[in-house]
């Protein structure tokens, strides 16, 4: 059975860095692109990003380029999204997403989601 487990949400003040990690199990995601979404209270769930696991292809939504950066580790079939310099519009849930095209929800596989939260 195939999990994306979600860590290294927090509360940070504006202008602060956190690093959320994606840990994926039941299957090798080597061929496959992984997204990062998330949903803030009462909006839609937004794609932020995403990473084709083979060749490194990173595509980033126009809010967080810049700030925000993906990166992976084969060996332990894990992503990062490395946040910097917060804002309080970034306060969300995050969302990890397996085996997906595009910036829509068609994704296969999701986490749980972690809370991130950005103070003023």
């Amino acid at each position: 059975q195939v999990q994306l487990v979600e860590s290294g949400g927090g509360l940070v003040q504006a202008g602060g860095s956190l690093r959320l990690s994606c840990a994926a199990s039941g299957r090798t995601f080597s061929n496959y692109r992984m997204g990062w979404f998330r949903q803030a209270p009462g909006k839609e769930r937004e794609f932020v990003g995403a990473i084709i696991w083979r060749g490194g292809i990173i595509t980033y939504s126009d809010s967080v380029k810049g700030r925000f950066t993906i990166s992976r580790d084969n060996a332990k079939n894990t992503i990062y999204l490395q946040m910097n310099s917060l804002k309080p519009e970034d306060t969300a849930v995050y969302y990890c997403a397996g085996d997906g095209l595009g910036d829509g929800l068609n994704w296969k596989y999701w986490g749980q989601g972690t809370q991130v939260t950005v103070s003023s």
